[in-house]
C-alpha cells in the first residue's frame, strides 16, 4: 500500500476528473492520501473529500504565501477544524522566500504561532521551506517542534541538514524532484535520510516525476519516486513502499 503524504486534490487542475481519479486510487495500490491545506477557505472542500473517501485525510493551516489572509481569529478557526476526526496535522505551514520577501516578518510570526498551536493540540506539522532553511530551522527550534513532530514536505535542503531535522524528531518527504535529471542534491539528501524518517509524496498537481515531468501530477505516479528511493537505499521498491506507509501512519496517527 502506498501512502501519498502530501497532495492538493482541491486544486482546480482536478476539476474535470477529480472523482474519477480519486475513485481509481485503491485499485492502483494507493491506500492513503494526506490532502494538505494552503488557506482556510479551502477547508470545506478538503473536508468534503475526506468525508467522501475513507482513504483521504486532511491537514489544516495557512501556507506562507497566504499569510496576509490570516485575520485575528485564524488560530481559533484552525482549532475548530482540528475537531474533525479526519484532520490529522497542521499544515502546510512554513516559510517561502522564493516568491516574496515582503512578508517575511508575517511569515515567521504565523509559522511560530501555528507550531505553538500544534504543540497545544499534540498534532504534527507539515513544513513548507523554500529558500528559507536557516530561518525555518531557527523557528522550529525556538518553538520546540520536537514536542509535536512533523515533516519537511518536498524537501529541498542539503544532505547535511538532514541530521539537524531528524534530531528534532521530524520526518522528511520526497516527491518527483528526486527523479529529475541531474537532481544530485535531492538524491544525496534522500540517501542521507534514515529509513525510519523517510516519507513519499506528490505535492499533486505539481512536480510530476520523470517521465511525466511537465504533466499534472497525481498519486498514481508515486511508483517512480519509490523506484528511485529503492535505488538510493539499496532495498526493494516493496520495502520502500511498506516503510514509508508505516512511517506516514505513525506520524499522522492513522491506525487503519
Amino acid at each position: 500500500m502506498i501512502f501519498d503524504t502530501h497532495a492538493h486534490y482541491t486544486d482546480e487542475q482536478f476539476d474535470s476528473d477529480r472523482d474519477e481519479l480519486l475513485e481509481s486510487m485503491p485499485e492502483n495500490n494507493i491506500g492513503l492520501i494526506m490532502n494538505a491545506c494552503s488557506s482556510l477557505d479551502e477547508m470545506p472542500d478538503i473536508l468534503a473529500l475526506a468525508e467522501k473517501y475513507p482513504y483521504i485525510y486532511a491537514a489544516v493551516g495557512i501556507h506562507p504565501e497566504a499569510v496576509l489572509t490570516a485575520d485575528d481569529g485564524y488560530l481559533d478557526n484552525i482549532r475548530e477544524y482540528t475537531k474533525h476526526h479526519k484532520v490529522k496535522a497542521i499544515g502546510e505551514i512554513g516559510l517561502d522566500y522564493h516568491w516574496t520577501t515582503e512578508t517575511k516578518s508575517e511569515q515567521k510570526r504565523i509559522l511560530g504561532e501555528q507550531i505553538d498551536l500544534a504543540r497545544e493540540l499534540n498534532m504534527p506539522v507539515i513544513i513548507h521551506d523554500r529558500e528559507a532553511h536557516a530561518d525555518t530551522l531557527a523557528i522550529l527550534k525556538e518553538h520546540n517542534v520536537y514536542e509535536c513532530g512533523g515533516v519537511f514536505h518536498c524537501y529541498s535542503g542539503s544532505a547535511e541538514m538532514v541530521r539537524e531535522i531528524t534530531d528534532m524528531g521530524m520526518y522528511i518527504a520526497f516527491g518527483g524532484t528526486v527523479t529529475f535529471k541531474n537532481a544530485n542534491k535531492p538524491r544525496e539528501a534522500a540517501k542521507a535520510v534514515p529509513l525510519d524518517r523517510l516519507l513519499i509524496e506528490t505535492d499533486s498537481p505539481y512536480l510530476a516525476p520523470t517521465p511525466y515531468r511537465g504533466k499534472r501530477n497525481s498519486s498514481l505516479y508515486l511508483p517512480e519516486v519509490i523506484n528511485m528511493l529503492s535505488e538510493l537505499h539499496g532495498i526493494t521498491p516493496d520495502e520502500i513502499e511498506r516503510i514509508t506507509a508505516e512511517n506516514g501512519k505513525r506520524l499522522f496517527n492513522i491506525t487503519e
